[in-house]
């Protein structure tokens, strides 16, 4: 979007992909909006706003419609946010990462801490709901050092924080550089472990619940947005590389948009902007639903699991996690405890393990 002409390119684009789904499924309720991914807050306020307005003349809404943008701590980027609340976004999230400048510019960050108070301060003149993205386990960064850095992120008073753990996982950049020695000094798992209780331990204490593995909020503060990821219910996914699940005719489906902009536009200009689209079946369903649900602090419904994978979980395999403490069961709903959620990963896979003998 590197000029008026080619956001108006853009907007039609994105306006044309509203359309073509409204009239796939008509008789739903937008009840948020996301605009996430790269770097949205570089479009023009006004092509934001086009965004939001199109969407709502297009499916019923719901009265407290939730709209996040992702944004940059940038002082140019900063400065558009009047324009943005005015335009109808109510939700803002900032892509902070650290509150020391050594760090960020290990973390490949061009922002510095000033420009992020800065943003903050703009932030809260403007919009009352506000999320802050944060990494910890960073390099050279011990336990004391994160819950110093943690009780300053506390202090700034924001109803969202986005605490992420530092991984290191195949075809991310942070994973090219570790090849390469470029990230040295990391925490070790037990180091990792231990900031994961101390995050747990200064947000609860702080009044932030961790409604999610990664995600600390304020009472009736959850991103409603995400949650409908973590519930394994409906999106659409718009613009380049956007994910999407939805349901038409009984059938579940996930769609994936060309990743290439130039390409997506393209082919949302021929046509439609998706890659592919693939009917889910059922094992797939359930295996996507235990890999959200189990995400959050209410965890997985047994009998939903039960219905879309055509099987219920061992009440061996339940029994033994649950005597390593790494699940919790309540009613129908299974959901990981401390101790699980650092091996999530694990746990998920033995929930998913086929297995013979008496279920629930």
């Amino acid at each position: 979007m590197r000029s008026q002409i080619s956001q108006r390119r853009w907007l039609k684009a994105y306006l044309s992909e509203i359309d073509r789904l409204a009239y796939q499924m008509p008789k739903r309720v937008l009840n948020t909006v996301f605009f996430g991914g790269g770097t949205p807050s570089l479009m023009d306020p006004d092509i934001v706003g086009s965004i939001i307005e199109h969407a709502k003349g297009k499916w019923t809404t719901a009265d407290n419609i939730e709209v996040t943008l992702e944004a940059n701590p940038g002082s140019v980027e900063a400065g558009r946010f009047s324009a943005y609340a005015s335009d109808g976004v109510n939700r803002i999230s900032l892509g902070i990462q650290a509150l020391r400048d050594a760090d960020l510019r290990r973390l490949g960050r061009i922002h510095s801490v000033e420009d992020s108070f800065l943003a903050i301060g703009m932030a809260k003149k403007f919009f009352g709901r506000i999320n802050l993205d944060f990494i910890y386990a960073r390099q050279n960064q011990s336990t004391e050092e994160w819950r110093r850095e943690l009780g300053e992120i506390v202090s700034i008073g924001t109803d969202h924080l986005s605490l992420y753990q530092l991984t290191i996982e195949p075809g991310t950049p942070f994973w090219k550089r570790h090849q390469i020695g470029k990230l040295e000094n990391l925490p070790n798992d037990d180091q990792g472990a231990t900031m994961f209780d101390v995050t747990r331990e200064l947000c609860d204490s702080a009044g932030y619940s961790a409604y999610e593995i990664s995600n600390h909020a304020m009472p009736e503060s959850e991103c409603r947005h995400n949650l409908v990821y973590w519930r394994y219910l409906d999106y659409i996914g718009i613009g380049p590389g956007a994910h999407g699940r939805i349901t038409l005719d009984g059938n579940r489906y996930g769609t994936e948009s060309h990743s290439m902009p130039e390409k997506w536009l393209r082919q949302v200009e021929a046509g439609s902007g998706y890659s592919r689209v693939d009917k889910l079946s059922s094992s797939e369903q359930a295996c996507e639903y235990l890999l959200m649900t189990m995400r959050t602090a209410s965890g997985a419904d047994l009998e939903k699991y039960a219905g879309l994978s055509g099987e219920r979980i061992s009440l061996s395999t339940l029994k033994n996690l649950r005597e390593l403490d790494l699940i919790d069961i309540k009613g129908n709903r299974v959901f990981a405890t401390r101790k699980g959620q650092l091996v999530l990963n694990s746990v998920i896979l033995e929930l998913l393990k086929k297995n013979n003998g008496a279920a629930m």
